[in-house]
């Protein structure tokens, strides 16, 4: 009976374990940095965190010849943007020149560059169900 009653239980366990949903992963390249100097930190963020703050989740890595590649693992089907920035001190924040230009390479998912800040609906993509591979311009 305790054989039985245990076979159950691995039979249930392994039943719940494959039907978890898995999200999706979305990486990220970025190959035209100037430096290897600092981070590259990214946000990946939904309209109501966009420039508001830190991002549903939030990555860095180290710079390699100018090129850094990150992931956002088990993201859920939705609308996202993503926001990148050359964190060239480590100060966790973006510089501004006096006249308030930027003084440290940053890029949002669609590479739109426009003069201001950058807009949700202009970085705005799509999670729907398969892996996303995205190419970010700073």
């Amino acid at each position: 009976m305790k054989k039985l009653f245990l076979t159950f239980v691995l039979g249930l366990t392994t039943l719940f374990s494959y039907s978890q949903v898995e999200g999706i992963t979305i990486t990220i390249t970025v190959d035209n940095l100037t430096s290897d100097k600092g981070i590259a930190a990214f946000a990946l963020h939904t309209k109501e965190t966009f420039m508001r703050g830190e991002g549903v989740m939030n990555t860095e890595s180290t710079i390699e010849a100018g090129k850094v590649v990150v992931t956002f693992k088990n993201v859920q089907p939705g609308e996202y943007a993503i926001i990148g920035l050359h964190d060239v001190n480590e100060n966790g924040r973006m510089d501004y020149r006096e006249n308030g230009m930027p003084l440290e390479g940053f890029g949002t998912s669609n590479n739109v560059m426009s003069f201001g800040p950058p807009q949700y609906d202009d970085a705005k993509f799509k999670v729907e169900n398969e892996d996303l591979e995205l190419y970010i311009r700073f």
